[in-house]
C-alpha cells in the first residue's frame, strides 16, 4: 500500500511563505503538509507520512534548530533549512541536508527535495 507522491512538511510561521511553498510543490507533484509551529510539526511528523522537512530557522518565538535533533533521532526525513539569516555556521549546515537562504528560487527548493528523496517507485 505505497503512496504515489512524496510528502513534504513545510515548517514555517509565515503563512505567505507556507502558501508559496505548498502551491509550487503541489504543482511539482508533491503532497504538502503545513506546520506554523513546532508543536504542529511534531504532530505531523508523528503521523509517519513525512518524507522531507522544510524547516525555517525562526518559528515565531521558537528556533527550528530545536526540532532538528528530534527529526534526526526519530524520523528518517531529510531536512532543508530555510533562513533569512546570513549567520548559518558550518556546524549548523552539517546538521541538515540542505540550506536554502531566503529569498530562494522555487526551482532550488524542488531540486533539493528531488535530490534528497527517492521517487516513490524507488522506495
Amino acid at each position: 500500500m505505497g503512496r504515489e507522491r512524496n510528502t513534504v512538511l513545510v515548517v514555517e510561521d509565515d503563512s505567505s511563505m507556507r502558501l508559496l511553498c505548498r502551491v509550487n510543490l503541489e504543482l511539482e507533484g508533491f503532497h504538502v503538509l503545513e506546520a506554523p509551529t513546532l508543536d504542529d510539526a511534531r504532530r505531523e511528523l508523528s503521523s509517519g507520512t513525512v518524507d522531507f522537512v522544510i524547516l525555517d530557522v525562526h518559528i515565531g518565538p521558537d528556533s527550528g534548530y530545536d526540532l532538528i535533533d528530534t527529526i534526526r533521532s526519530q524520523y528518517p526525513a531529510p531536512i532543508a533549512l530555510i533562513t533569512g539569516s546570513s549567520e548559518i555556521t558550518d556546524q549548523d549546515r552539517a546538521r541538515v541536508d540542505a540550506v536554502l537562504p531566503k529569498p530562494f528560487e522555487l526551482n532550488e527548493l524542488t531540486e533539493a527535495i528531488r535530490r534528497l528523496v527517492p521517487a516513490p517507485a524507488e522506495r
